[in-house]
C-alpha cells in the first residue's frame, strides 16, 4: 500500500499528539459518551506535557464526524498549535489512546488501511417478474472505494433509473460506464447485489475484462446507510485477502529472494537500506511491537539499531524512538510503499523484509 495519505503527518516537525478515539453512533447519547472519552484523554496528555492551546486544538474537531453512522473511530494528530491530519476509522480502536511523541504515532491508521484493496460495488434493485415487460423500472447504483476504509468514506455514488422494458440496452451502456469507473480506480474485484435477473442482465453485457472480476453477493442490499454500498457483504468478499498489487509485490519478493536478487530480509539490513533511501517497499508480518526501539535524528532516513551509529554519522542528540513510528516515518519520508503479508504466504525472517529500488557495493547483505 502507498502511505502518501500521510504526507501532510510529518509537514510539521514535532512533537505531536496523536488520538485515537471510538466516536461510534450506535448507542444511546454517543455525544455523551465521545465528550466522556475525550476528557480522559485530555487529561492524560495534559499530564504527558502537551499544552492547553493543542488540546484546545483537537477539541474543536473531536467528534465532528457526525454524518458517519454506526461503529466508527476517528484518528486526530495535532502539533505546535495546528491540526495535521483528522481520519476516520472503519473500526473502533481496541482501546482509546493518546500520545504526546516526538513521532506521531500513525502505525495503527495504517493498519486501518490494510489491506487496502481498491474495489467497485454494484447493486441493481427490481421488484417486478424476471422478464423485460414494459412496465417498471430497475435501479441501479455504484461506487469505488478502497476497503476497508471505504467503509466509513465512501466514494461518489453512480445513480440509474431505467425502464425495464429497455433494461437489455441501456444495460450494454452502463456496462461500458462502469468499466471505464472501474479502470480509472484500478478495481480488484467488481462486487455486485441486488435481483438475480436484472443482475445477470448486466453482467452478460459488462466488457470481458471486467466480467472476470465480477463477485457475486447475496443478502439485503440497502443503499441509504449513509456507509459503504454492500458494506457487510464487502467485509466477507475481501476478509483475509490481499490487493493484487501487493500480492504482485509479495511475489517479486519472492523471486529476488529465490534469485539472490535485490532484496533485503531482517531488521538490521532492512534498516540500513531505509538509511540509503533503497527501500522501495518494506515488507512486514505483522506491525511492530510498540516495545521495540529504533534510534532516530531529525530526518526520515537517519534511523539506527544503536545510538553510536547514528552518532558514527554525524547525527546530533538522537532520540530512542518506537520502532513503529520511525519505520513509518522513513517509508513517507522516502516515498516507499508498506506491504503486510501474512506469515502463511511468506513467512520473514525477524518479521520484515524490503525491495530495494537498486544495490551497489555498499548495499548490507
Amino acid at each position: 500500500m502507498r502511505l502518501s495519505f500521510l504526507e501532510p503527518l510529518y509537514a510539521e516537525p514535532g512533537p505531536y499528539v496523536s488520538v485515537y478515539l471510538d466516536t461510534s453512533r450506535n448507542i444511546e447519547h454517543p455525544e455523551r459518551a465521545i465528550a466522556l472519552r475525550w476528557r480522559r484523554l485530555r487529561e492524560s496528555l495534559s499530564r504527558q506535557g502537551a499544552d492547553r492551546g493543542l488540546l484546545n486544538v483537537l477539541e474543536e474537531v473531536v467528534g465532528s464526524d457526525t454524518e458517519v453512522p454506526g461503529l466508527h473511530g476517528q484518528t486526530l494528530f495535532a502539533a505546535h498549535g495546528t491540526l495535521v491530519l483528522n481520519g476516520e476509522l472503519p473500526r473502533p480502536p481496541e482501546h482509546d489512546s493518546a500520545r504526546y511523541s516526538t513521532l506521531p504515532d500513525a502505525m495503527p491508521l495504517v493498519a486501518q488501511h490494510v489491506p487496502e484493496i481498491p474495489y467497485m460495488a454494484v447493486v441493481v434493485h427490481y421488484g417486478g417478474l424476471p422478464t423485460a415487460e414494459t412496465h417498471g423500472w430497475v435501479t441501479l447504483e455504484a461506487e469505488t472505494g478502497t476497503w476497508p476504509v471505504s467503509t466509513v468514506t465512501p466514494g461518489e455514488r453512480l445513480h440509474h433509473r431505467v425502464a425495464v422494458a429497455i433494461w437489455h440496452r441501456t444495460a450494454l451502456r452502463l456496462g461500458h460506464r462502469l468499466d471505464e469507473r472501474a479502470r480509472r480506480a484500478h478495481a480488484d474485484a467488481v462486487v455486485v447485489g441486488g435481483d438475480e435477473w436484472a443482475c445477470n442482465v448486466l453482467i452478460r453485457r459488462l466488457p470481458h475484462a471486467l466480467r472476470d472480476k465480477v463477485v457475486r453477493v447475496g443478502g439485503r442490499t440497502p443503499t441509504d446507510t449513509g456507509r459503504a454500498l454492500l458494506e457487510p457483504q464487502l467485509d466477507g468478499v475481501f476478509r483475509g485477502h490481499m490487493a493484487a498489487h501487493d500480492r504482485e509485490l509479495v511475489d517479486i519478493f519472492i523471486g529476488r529472494r529465490a534469485l539472490d536478487g535485490p532484496m533485503t530480509e531482517g531488521l538490521a539490513p532492512t534498516v540500513a537500506a531505509l538509511q540509503r533511501g533503497q527501500v522501495a517497499a518494506l515488507l512486514l508480518n505483522r506491525p511492530p511491537a510498540s516495545s521495540l526501539r529504533l534510534w532516530a535524528g531529525s530526518q526520515p532516513t537517519q534511523l539506527a539499531l544503536s545510538e553510536a551509529e547514528l552518532t558514527s554519522f554525524g547525527v546530533r542528540a538522537p532520540r530512542e524512538e518506537r520502532v513503529d513510528e520511525a519505520l513509518v516515518r522513513a517509508l513517507v519520508g522516502t516515498g516507499a510503499e508498506l506491504v503486510v503479508v501474512p506469515e502463511s504466504e511468506l513467512r520473514l525472517y525477524e518479521g520484515v523484509g524490503a525491495l530495494l529500488r537498486y544495490t551497489d557495493p555498499g548495499t548490507p547483505s
